[in-house]
């Protein structure tokens, strides 16, 4: 018995995840990741997958920082049209 099956078991009964249920997870991920998605090859290591997702929602988080920061720009400027507007959609 592999040693990541001798602890689950003995963690009180915490469930486990198959590996067939692991594969179909990377899998999704897979066609979710746009950098994997676009290649041309249909198989990439688990490993790969998982990263590749860290830095798929690094990116995010950095995008939405940045696009926090332009709408708080935005929204300072009390005399401009677009504060309005984006005023007149926030509320």
């Amino acid at each position: 018995m592999s040693s990541r099956r001798s602890r689950s078991r003995q963690s009180g009964g915490v469930s486990r995840i198959s590996d067939d249920q692991i594969a179909d997870l990377v899998s999704k991920l897979q066609r979710l990741i746009p950098e994997i998605r676009n290649r041309r090859s249909d198989k990439a290591s688990a490993s790969k997958v998982l990263q590749e997702t860290c830095n798929y929602i690094r990116s995010l988080h950095r995008e939405v920082d940045d696009l926090s920061e332009r709408l708080s720009e935005l929204l300072a400027d009390s005399d401009s049209e677009q504060a309005a507007i984006i005023r007149s959609l926030l509320m």
